[in-house]
């Protein structure tokens, strides 16, 4: 059996921010992963996919965007290489095809054991840096079998002929909404609770208000209800350039590209499927956010003196609701293929520690869990609201280094925070 200082699981961004931070310390360390850095960016992604943060946010420890284009939208298989790139930077040590079997406190005493298919470690300290992917959500009614879900589609042409129901309108639902109906396929879109906000806003992209004005900052500490916070939809947004009219993913962009909109998905029969009357409220309830959104982006722009730098606020249309539509004969439709874009629930087999939540998700504050000596970075709003961003993991990574290293309590500030560039 290996014995090593810390063991970090996973080595896409999150897993590599602490491994940089760890390596910058001196601490021995070694990171397991069940493929290869960035793993879940190789095989689970689709084709076209590009990131949908703009460029300048690709901020890791010691390894920040430098390219020529900060404002464009990196494809997944080019962010792929720059982790790949940033981890021979420093030299990693990443073991890779290492998949983890247990993860248990080590029976000698003081320490964990971390079980792998080949081999095991006995270590002081781990750092789960797996993300918050863990394993789809299937809606009731539906089997995993019959359906593809979103981390298995990679295009158009990968699906049988005919239409396509796809269910979810999150920034995965939406994307592959729109590729697919560019392509010419025929789609239904299954809309449950969701976000809007347009790709840029006065002459800004949205993530560089949302930087500018604190909102990615913004701790759970500071939000009335931290498990709402922590599945709050994702955007309806991708990253296409040039940023336009035409590159909107949100409902009433795939209306016009002849999306059909339906209500949350309510079950089948395998003949028929059920949509909940609810299609209305959730868009209202979307554009209020938005609204309230763009009004504190006005706020800002105002309270900033910012007013002759930006141009004249010009709002998204709104949507032009359909008529409820109860069910859908799926054979008359032609619908011969389900997506499933519904996110994913926590899911750690090999965790044989007393700290998940009844739903399966890791107890933590700041990324110290209630075992000693193990942490966890990288999950979505885990301290900040960037948390599980690209750009946002190395504030976690930092505080749980910290406190890895000095054993300064959870509490300690989080390092500066760069401002977004104009």
């Amino acid at each position: 059996m290996n014995k090593i200082d810390t063991v970090v699981i996973g080595a896409g961004h999150a897993g590599l921010s602490v491994s940089r931070l760890l390596t910058d310390a001196h601490r021995d360390h070694v990171v397991l992963d069940r493929g290869r850095v960035a793993d879940r960016w190789r095989t689970e992604r689709w084709d076209s996919l590009r990131l949908l943060s703009p460029n300048w946010m690709i901020r890791l420890p010691g390894g920040s965007y430098r390219g020529a284009d900060p404002d464009g939208f990196m494809p997944a298989g080019r962010f792929v290489q720059h982790l790949e790139e940033y981890a021979a930077s420093f030299d990693a040590p990443v073991q890779s095809g290492s998949a983890v079997r247990e993860l248990a406190p080590d029976p000698r005493g003081g320490g964990y054991r971390v079980v792998t298919d080949d081999g095991a470690w006995r270590a002081g300290h781990v750092v789960i840096a797996t993300g918050p992917h863990g394993v789809p959500r299937v809606p009731a009614g539906l089997r995993a079998a019959d359906v593809l879900t979103s981390d298995r589609y990679r295009n158009p042409a990968q699906l049988a002929p005919g239409g396509v129901l796809v269910i979810g309108a999150s920034s995965s639902g939406t994307q592959i909404a729109d590729e697919l109906a560019r392509a010419g396929r025929r789609v239904v879109l299954s809309v449950g609770s969701h976000t809007r906000v347009p790709r840029a806003y006065r002459g800004m992209d949205i993530f560089w208000w949302l930087a500018s004005t604190g909102r990615l900052a913004r701790t759970i500490d500071e939000v009335r209800d931290a498990a709402a916070a922590r599945h709050e939809p994702s955007m309806q947004l991708t990253g296409r350039r040039p940023v336009g009219e035409g590159s909107e993913v949100d409902l009433r962009a795939l209306q016009s590209r002849g999306v059909r909109l339906v209500g949350r998905f309510a079950g089948t029969d395998g003949r028929r499927a059920r949509f909940g009357p609810d299609l209305a409220h959730n868009v209202a309830s979307a554009e209020r956010r938005m609204h309230r959104l763009l009004d504190s982006i006005d706020d800002y722009i105002a309270r900033t003196g910012l007013t002759a730098e930006v141009l004249a606020p010009h709002r998204p249309r709104p949507l032009d609701v359909p008529s409820p539509t109860p069910d859908l004969d799926l054979f008359h439709a032609d619908i011969n293929t389900a997506v499933v874009a519904t996110g994913y629930r926590p899911d750690y087999p090999w965790l044989r520690l007393p700290i998940t939540t009844a739903d399966g998700a890791i107890r933590q504050y700041r990324g110290i869990t209630p075992a000693d000596g193990v942490y966890v970075v990288g999950q979505r709003f885990q301290h900040r609201r960037d948390s599980g961003f690209i750009h946002g993991a190395r504030h976690d990574a930092q505080t749980v280094v910290r406190h890895l290293v000095t054993g300064v309590p959870s509490a300690a500030p989080d390092e500066p925070t760069e401002e977004p560039a104009a």
